[in-house]
């Protein structure tokens, strides 16, 4: 294994499961200091022990992405635990699907802009801030190919969350390369977490529809989506801006 992140300061929101998990562990494993934030507790100490057990460095914080203020404290204590911020991948988010527009609760269109937008603008904010002051860095934001690079029925809120998320990344970078801060995005398709899962599906089912839907054949794992992650952070990307990184077997090509 490399170790492209040796004592660098890496924040990864939305940490203590899933994909914002295989990211964490990801940056630990090359050497990064990591610190991973969610509103809960114990899935983000679940997630440092992972690393510690591993060998490397990492601290939780729970902050709400959707308060600015909270997201602001969050990085003030990244740069306190680590000595700076120098990656941050934004993976907080959350899924609300199974209606049609006309039909969509506008309590879940709130939630859904707060959180996968509002939220990714808050840490963004508040990540550059820190950044530009101090000699630049690199941010991740995930997105997803549902959105900005394929569309189906029901899943209208989400889209458009995430839709929003790619551009807000393109038009951040471009705002932001002269400050020495590179902002990219990761677009997954159905990938190994619970959001790629139906309503009372199992893993096995899953994969048995995605043999039809995707031509890869299958879902990407966790690993595959933080490599794409992890690419786009390191020095190799360097002339990666505004980039939108779609792993999704092909289901959008």
């Amino acid at each position: 294994m490399s170790a492209r992140f040796t004592d660098r300061s890496v924040l990864v929101t939305g940490g203590g499961s899933g994909l914002g998990r295989a990211i964490a562990l990801a940056f630990a494993a090359e050497g990064a200091k990591v610190v991973v934030a969610g509103r809960t507790a114990g899935p983000l100490e679940e997630t440092v022990a992972l690393i510690e057990a591993a060998g490397g460095t990492a601290a939780a914080v729970t902050a709400d992405v959707s308060g600015a203020e909270s997201t602001r404290e969050l990085v003030r204590r990244t740069v306190e635990l680590f000595g700076g911020l120098d990656v941050a991948v934004n993976n907080a988010g959350v899924f609300r699907g199974g209606h049609s527009a006309a039909d969509f609760p506008l309590e879940d269109w709130q939630t859904l802009l707060d959180i996968n937008v509002t939220g990714v603008l808050h840490a963004l904010q508040a990540e550059v801030a820190h950044m530009r002051a101090h000699g630049g860095g690199a941010i991740v934001n995930i997105s997803s190919n549902l959105g900005p690079h394929v569309r189906i029925p029901g899943v209208f809120g989400y889209q458009v969350s995430k839709a929003a998320v790619s551009a807000l990344t393109r038009a951040a970078a471009l705002d932001h390369i002269a400050d020495g801060v590179r902002i990219n995005a990761v677009s997954p398709g159905a990938s190994e977490s619970t959001m790629s899962l139906l309503p009372g599906e199992t893993e096995a089912e899953r994969a048995v529809r995605m043999k039809e839907e995707s031509p890869l054949g299958r879902i990407s794992s966790a690993d595959e989506i933080a490599a794409a992650v992890l690419y786009l952070a390191s020095d190799a990307a360097g002339s990666a801006v505004g980039t939108d990184l779609v792993i999704d077997g092909g289901v959008s090509a």
